[in-house]
């Protein structure tokens, strides 16, 4: 086994492959602007599905020059904590619960007793 151990080669480091009889795909330029006027120049192969938006350098959604519309999914609205907690109880059994924690907040205080004497 330490006959077939490659030696003076760290492994993941270097590729053992050679570019050599390789030929890269085809590739077409597509063009995206920005709002602001930046153009952004991209090579794609020519088999990919070319994306109709791409984020420009500024940070603002750059489209595809003579693009179609881009499509847009509806958003649902984002759900808060408490459109979820509303979702598992009613307003009254809130209120149910909250004195009831509120009770034990205060005994745990001792707070209960100081009320009653």
């Amino acid at each position: 086994m330490a006959d077939r151990a490659l030696r003076g080669t760290r492994l993941g480091a270097f590729s053992m492959e050679s570019d050599a009889n390789v030929v890269p795909s085809e590739r077409r330029i597509t063009v995206y602007v920005c709002p602001q006027g930046h153009r952004s120049e991209l090579p794609f192969s020519i088999e990919a599905d070319i994306p109709p938006s791409w984020e420009c350098r500024c940070g603002a959604v750059a489209r595809l020059l003579d693009g179609g519309e881009i499509e847009t999914k509806p958003t649902r609205p984002q759900r808060t904590h408490w459109d979820m907690l509303l979702e598992r109880r009613s307003i009254p059994e809130l209120e149910e619960l909250l004195q009831e924690r509120l009770q034990l907040l205060r005994a745990s205080r001792g707070e209960g007793s100081r009320q009653s004497a």
